[in-house]
């Protein structure tokens, strides 16, 4: 199956888009496993903080990808978080259908301007972007909920940039591994009405399940989640080594995490459907 198009699946999905980050090949086997248990698509996320771990992207791009064809249900390979315009210059050319430029931390103005451009190279290679206005919490591990998008900016962010979906801040914050999140749900339908293009939900894995159900019924289209699956993994690892202490083929406990983590992204794809 050819890799699919992030803007497909959105558009194709009667309600949310799980999209799962990728940091070695055993993430990019069990996501892609997990939907396929569901019958679901599925979106692998690649950022830019794995791109440093592995200290290039063009491998773990080229594994992703190679997963993505291999599935037996529509996968993309999104670049996510992509704060260097280099970057997603290098993901163009290895042919990842989809981006998030992150210009978040710079003024206003700023942002609109290097979104725009990165917008305008990305169309030009039929290429779908996302994008955020203002700043979600916790890319730093400091939550901070009380971050809200205005309606009427994110109107105008989306015309002047031209992006494709919008990151939007509602409640939730990044690497957060407790379930306590609150989100604004009236805020959600307030902008699901205003903003012409899907909205994205960061910092998922903060939010309790019937919470991200009811984000969707308000109009959240992609759901982003990242340490809730890493946290299954390094548990089910944990679990595998105390339990055979003399274990050392690496396979064996990788594949436990591998295991955990097609069940829960399966179990998430669900949660996500209503």
């Amino acid at each position: 199956m050819p890799v699919a198009g992030i803007g497909d699946i959105i558009d194709a999905a009667p309600a949310g888009v799980g999209a799962f980050n990728v940091i070695q090949l055993e993430h990019a086997e069990a996501i892609v496993a997990g939907a396929e248990d569901a019958g679901m698509p599925v979106v692998l996320q690649i950022s830019e903080n794995c791109v440093r771990f592995h200290g290039a992207l063009a491998p773990i791009a080229a594994a992703s990808l190679a997963v993505a064809r291999a599935a037996a249900v529509p996968v993309a390979v999104h670049l996510d978080h992509a704060t260097d315009r280099a970057l997603v210059e290098e993901a163009l050319e290895l042919g990842l259908g989809s981006v998030m430029f992150d210009a978040s931390a710079l003024p206003d103005e700023e942002n609109v301007a290097a979104t725009a451009e990165v917008v305008a190279l990305c169309h030009g290679r039929g290429v779908w972007v996302e994008a955020e206005l203002g700043e979600v919490g916790g890319k730093d591990g400091v939550h901070a909920p009380g971050v809200r998008t205005r309606p009427h900016e994110a109107v105008d962010y989306v015309a002047r940039t031209g992006v494709d979906a919008l990151a939007v801040a509602v409640g939730s914050s990044h690497a957060m591994t407790v379930k306590d999140a609150v989100l604004d749900l009236e805020l959600i339908g307030r902008l699901r009405a205003a903003v012409p293009v899907p909205l994205v939900l960061h910092g998922s894995s903060g939010v309790p399940d019937e919470t991200l159900r009811a984000a969707v019924r308000q109009g959240m289209k992609k759901i982003n989640i990242a340490t809730h699956l890493n946290a299954a993994f390094t548990r089910a690892v944990r679990e595998h080594l105390a339990a055979d202490e003399k274990v050392v083929d690496t396979r064996r406990y990788l594949g436990s995490g591998r295991t955990a983590v097609a069940a829960e992204v399966a179990r998430l794809l669900g949660v996500l459907a209503g």
